[in-house]
């Protein structure tokens, strides 16, 4: 029997069942773009009123429903001061609309019937609270005023008067009445000299400070406990002099007067 032929041998068998579904090579699909159509006159109409409403709701809800009220006032951030205390300052007006607090008055009118608040951040907390973020200023030195005493902070500011001195915070003495220093810096000048001649020094050396003196701008001493003295000079070159007098207390605890004035030439004495 014949096999089969050269062409029959060549020839391949199809595949039985289904066609393939699959789109022949590099056939791409095509989008198109179906055309948008302008709203009609009644839709513009319908827009329009609906937009004008919502408005209209939302300013009723700010302004005149019982919604968005202030009811309560909040505070955080005191120390010295007490958030009754602040609470009171502020004077915030309640049953108001939370919408219409003048925040920048209300913390204007704390600033200015508490000196003791540096800053104060004052918040809208919806739906029905005011919210008062205070900062406090921070005592560098006292000023004796009769037998109380005034706070000064690190801007020179004097902001309090109180019965007691702070723990830790040194006593400022102004003698220079007499000094030319006084007529060409001013007392505000040479009181933030002061400030800054103890914001120089370091905690080690800071916590045995009694008194700054103030003789002049260019005359400034320490007084510490132990009786020793430190003459500062001005305020000039304050970090530079301040390590100078820390390498120095340690070189001679036995020194009571320090000369750090020019702090490339210190000196020492033991008397």
């Amino acid at each position: 029997m014949a096999g089969p032929t050269t062409a029959q041998r060549g020839e391949k068998k199809s595949p039985s069942g289904p066609p393939s579904a699959a789109a022949p090579p590099g056939r791409r699909f095509r989008w198109e773009r179906l055309p948008l159509r302008a709203p009609s006159r009644r839709g513009l109409i319908i827009i329009l009123v609906v937009t004008v409403l919502l408005g209209a709701f939302g300013v009723w809800a700010l302004y005149a429903s019982n919604w968005l009220r202030a009811e309560c006032v909040s505070t955080t951030g005191t120390k010295v001061l007490t958030p009754r205390e602040v609470v009171a300052a502020a004077n915030a007006p309640m049953n108001a609309p939370l919408a219409s607090v003048d925040t920048d008055a209300l913390a204007r009118r704390l600033r200015a019937r508490l000196p003791r608040i540096k800053t104060v951040d004052v918040e809208r907390s919806w739906p029905h609270t005011i919210g008062l973020k205070v900062t406090e200023r921070v005592p560098e030195l006292l000023m004796r005023a009769g037998g109380k005493f005034v706070e000064v902070d690190a801007e020179g500011v004097r902001f309090a008067t109180v019965g007691t001195a702070p723990k830790g915070v040194p006593l400022l003495e102004m003698t220079a009445s007499d000094s030319p220093s006084l007529r060409r810096f001013g007392i505000d000048r040479l009181r933030r000299a002061a400030v800054k001649v103890a914001q120089d020094l370091p905690a080690v050396v800071h916590k045995d400070v009694r008194t700054v003196r103030v003789r002049s701008y260019d005359a400034i001493t320490l007084e510490l406990d132990g009786d020793r003295t430190v003459a500062w000079g001005s305020r000039e070159q304050g970090p530079e002099k301040a390590k100078v007098l820390t390498a120095l207390l340690k070189a001679a605890p036995g020194g009571r007067h320090f000369d750090i004035s020019v702090p490339s030439a210190p000196a020492v004495s033991g008397s």
